[in-house]
This record gives structure tokens, C-alpha cells and sequence, in this order.
């Protein structure tokens, strides 16, 4: 699981990066608010915990523009302010908690772990992009009904890209998400891996799904 913190005081991003990663977590930590959005825009998290005072973009304004692009990655706001219109706001904003600090860890594990639970909870079992089915319970791919026969990592690649249809995903998040390791330039990998993806999952159909965008990565979506 990937977490992003953005937290501008150091003393509490160090806190909180050691104690999650103690429990198992992936972190990264962005140390103000134009940073935090431009990672939680371009990259992959399974939670975003948010502070509201940050320099150069509040936490208000990272969410409301996080929401306004479409990205539903689950937010948890963890800040000292404590009126209660802070907090409505928060929620209104599209926010899926509000912890106060000072805050006790374990409390924030608890959330965290509740969280991830409703997040899980609302993830489809089978996801339906014109005639491609896909089964991520079950890790099971199908085009106008016949079977795909795909490897472990193919599967994995058209399940990212089909969970997040028409969001073009760059070649290094796709790194990232699929072989966990950032993409050297030279490296080709991704691109193989697409066109071996096409040569079972597209190029034999009629209407193509997966798409190049040029400059930026690769896209899943109908373009009928």
C-alpha cells in the first residue's frame, strides 16, 4: 500500500514516514502543497494524508482540485485546526476523514485501516470497457466473450490501465506500479510489454482500446 504525505513540518513527515513503514507502508512525502498535488495528479497512492496550512497551496485547494480532476484517491486530512466548520469542510471537500492533531498513532493506524476497508469495499469485481471484461477477482480477461490468454504481468497491466480508463498513465508509473521500480530512459520494457498486451488483447478485435499517446504513455478507452 502507497501513501503520500504531505506535510510541511519535517519533525512530524519523519514521524509519520517511520511509523508507517514500520507498518508495512510504501511513503512518500511531498513538504508543500504544489508539490503534494502535482504527485497525488501524476502518480498512483492508495491514500493521501493532507495537512491544511501549507505553503504555496493550502490543503483545501489540493483536494478541491484533486476531486475537480476526477482523481478519487482517498484523502485524510491531518491538521491542528480543530473547529468543527474545518472539519465539515473537510468532508464537504470530498475529504474521507479528519484527524486532529496532536493525534495519537494508533488512532491513525485506525483510521488509515479504515479507510483502505471502504475504499476496497467500493472497488468492482469485474470491470466492462466495450466488449473487454475483465475479472480482477479472479484474474480472468475476455473479448467478445472468447478467454485472452495472458502471463501474470500482462494481466496485471490491462487490469491498471482498464481501472483507470481514460487516464493516460506514463511509462514510469506504470514501472512503478507493475515491476515496483523506476523506469531508466534507455529502458524499453513497458513498451514490449504493450505490444506483446496488443498482440492477444487488441490487435485481433475490431475496435482497438489501448492507445499511444504520444509524449505522454498509454491510455485505455473506446474511441468510437
Amino acid at each position: 500500500m502507497k501513501i503520500l504525505v504531505v506535510e510541511d513540518e519535517k519533525k512530524t513527515a519523519a514521524y509519520l514516514r517511520k511509523g508507517l513503514t514500520e507498518h508495512g507502508f510504501s511513503v512518500a512525502i511531498a513538504g508543500h502543497g504544489e508539490a503534494g498535488l502535482h504527485s497525488a495528479l501524476t502518480g498512483s497512492y492508495d491514500l493521501m494524508i493532507l495537512d491544511v496550512m501549507l505553503p504555496e497551496r493550502d490543503g483545501w485547494s489540493v483536494l478541491a482540485e484533486l476531486r475537480q480532476a476526477g482523481k478519487q484517491t482517498p484523502v485524510l486530512f491531518l491538521t491542528a485546526r480543530d473547529a468543527i466548520h474545518d472539519r465539515v469542510k473537510g468532508l464537504r471537500l470530498g475529504a474521507d476523514d479528519y484527524l486532529v492533531k496532536p493525534f495519537a498513532f494508533s488512532e491513525l493506524l485506525a483510521r488509515i485501516d479504515s479507510i483502505l476497508r471502504r475504499t476496497s469495499a467500493r472497488q468492482p469485481e469485474v470491470l466492462h470497457i466495450g466488449d473487454l471484461e475483465l475479472d480482477l477477482v479472479h484474474n480472468k480477461a475476455l473479448r467478445a466473450g472468447k478467454r485472452l490468454d495472458l502471463t501474470p504481468k500482462e494481466f496485471a497491466l490491462l487490469a491498471l490501465l482498464g481501472r483507470r480508463t481514460g487516464e493516460v498513465l506514463s511509462r514510469s508509473l506504470i514501472a512503478q506500479e507493475i515491476w515496483g521500480v523506476s523506469l531508466d530512459a534507455e529502458t524499453n520494457v513497458v513498451d514490449v510489454h504493450v505490444r506483446r498486451l496488443r498482440s492477444k488483447a487488441d490487435d485481433p478485435f475490431a475496435e482497438k482500446l489501448i492507445h499511444t499517446v504520444r509524449g505522454a504513455g498509454y491510455v485505455l478507452e473506446r474511441r468510437r
